[in-house]
């Protein structure tokens, strides 16, 4: 029922009524959402397109494009475990994210990034099932990761800051900027919940959502 929901909320730009209520505010599990990089303004992204180098994983990026299809993510729980649908990510927290359009995790390792040599960013797995690789600490300064807020996403492996470099990708894809593990959290590395559907605590019983 869910996925025929997620599937319908894709194709059109609004499918349920929006509650402003505070408790809606909160960033749960179970929730499908874009990442904006508050330093950029670009979205993370991932698509079937392979690193030429490096790992030869899935490649992440950043997109500039609101609109852009393949920017969702799932939010889940660490590998081996389920959190609750619902259920609000506390700071601190280890979470995992899955791209929903290929059904792999949000990854990073010891790998040379193509055009900055940072820590290379990929997206990971099959049908969601991936490693450790793929566990990221929200970093955030409130009790709850909460969608108005600025956040950070460590790595845990490696101790690396979801970042972006600064750096565009030539030809296939033009335009789109290169997304990096970074030792320090600096500039690039602060990120915000766009557009998404987001799962309400299940107390509330409701489900808001931003477009699409």
């Amino acid at each position: 029922m869910l996925n025929l929901l997620v599937l319908t909320c894709l194709s059109i730009i609004s499918c349920l009524p929006s509650y402003q209520a505070t408790q809606t505010n909160v960033v749960t599990c179970g929730s499908i959402l874009k990442l904006l990089n508050s330093d950029y303004n670009f979205r993370l992204h991932s698509h079937d397109v392979k690193y030429g180098s490096g790992s030869g994983q899935q490649s992440v990026t950043g997109v500039e494009q609101k609109e852009d299809v393949n920017s969702h993510w799932v939010i889940k729980a660490l590998t081996n475990e389920l959190c609750e649908r619902g259920e609000p990510i506390a700071c601190g927290n280890t979470i995992r994210l899955e791209h929903l359009s290929t059904k792999k995790n949000l990854h990073s390792h010891h790998f040379s990034s193509p055009l900055s040599g940072e820590q290379e960013v990929s997206a990971y797995g099959t049908d969601g099932l991936g490693d450790t690789g793929d566990h990221w600490e929200v970093v955030c300064s409130n009790e709850k990761w909460m969608r108005d807020a600025h956040i950070r996403l460590r790595h845990i492996d490696t101790g690396m800051y979801l970042g972006m470099s600064g750096r565009s990708y030539g030809r296939p894809i033009s335009g789109q900027m290169e997304i990096v593990g970074v030792h320090n959290p600096r500039h690039g590395t602060r990120w915000t919940t766009a557009e998404g559907l987001f799962i309400v605590p299940k107390d509330q019983d409701q489900l808001t959502h931003d477009e699409l």
